[in-house]
């Protein structure tokens, strides 16, 4: 399912307009609309699939920061007059859906997270890729899954181009450090929406016990830990993914939310 860029008002997004909800994608620091493939096809006929594409590379310096890209997002939402979202979030793209819900609980009908940063993550470990260092790109683009070859040589291209680009890798970690600020301990537990946790037991860079800490902290959670499973399990277990996400969404759906599903 091929889907156009749009770029309207200062925003780029694609959107599938398949159905009344607003389900709110939002990718991680080295995240693509690849990414959300799986969920787009499975969700794109019934949900209205929005994916913003975050300015991480584009947004003046001076505000380039977790909360900037909050302030984005809440830009976005008020510029396409989405009454309430399904937030989802991955990696940096949760961390991102959570600022956004303890700001805009209003907007909120339930947020979705999946090896999201906010109290502990390890992207590249303690130092910054060399340029030029191929191999090591590959082999750290790997460790983010539990099966290697869901690391397509498209996939280590698009993130070798990041790291050797200067402009972009200093945004990498300005946007990494500003994540590392921002932990969200003594907050998450402000959250009320319905919450829907989906954790690798093999994710490296924010592990399974990230996952659990998640679910104690936010009241009435659901954690689902998947077998054999990194960093991010929309792309390495799509059909289970979407099962989950498919029975939290209709379960809060049901509810009177002042929506309703689209098929």
């Amino acid at each position: 399912m091929d889907h156009t860029v749009i770029d309207d008002g200062g925003f780029k997004f694609i959107e599938t307009k398949g159905g009344e909800n607003n389900l709110l994608l939002l990718h991680g620091l080295f995240g693509a609309l690849s990414n959300f493939t799986g969920i787009l096809k499975h969700f794109g006929k019934s949900y209205n699939v929005i994916v913003p594409i975050l300015p991480i590379f584009e947004m003046p310096f001076r505000k380039l920061s977790v909360s900037g890209l909050v302030d984005h997002v809440a830009k976005f939402v008020e510029a396409k007059k989405l009454k309430s979202v399904h937030v989802l979030g991955n990696s940096l793209g949760g961390h991102i859906s959570l600022l956004y819900a303890l700001a805009y609980p209003e907007k909120l009908d339930s947020i979705i997270l999946t090896g999201s940063s906010g109290l502990f993550e390890s992207a590249m470990g303690s130092t910054f890729p060399k340029r030029g260092d191929y191999g090591f790109i590959k082999k750290k683009t790997e460790q983010t899954f539990y099966d290697p070859d869901v690391a397509t040589k498209e996939l280590v291209d698009e993130v070798f181009g990041t790291v050797n680009d200067r402009n972009k890798a200093i945004r990498v970690i300005a946007i990494a450090k500003s994540a590392i600020r921002h932990n969200l301990r003594d907050k998450v537990a402000k959250i009320k929406a319905p919450t829907l946790l989906i954790w690798g037991k093999d994710d490296t860079i924010t592990p399974a016990f990230v996952g659990e800490e998640f679910h104690k902290l936010i009241n009435g959670s659901r954690l689902h830990l998947v077998d054999k499973c990194g960093h991010a399990p929309m792309m390495e277990h799509p059909g289970l993914f979407n099962q989950y996400l498919e029975e939290f969404l209709k379960e809060v759906i049901k509810e009177p939310v002042g929506a309703v599903e689209g098929e």
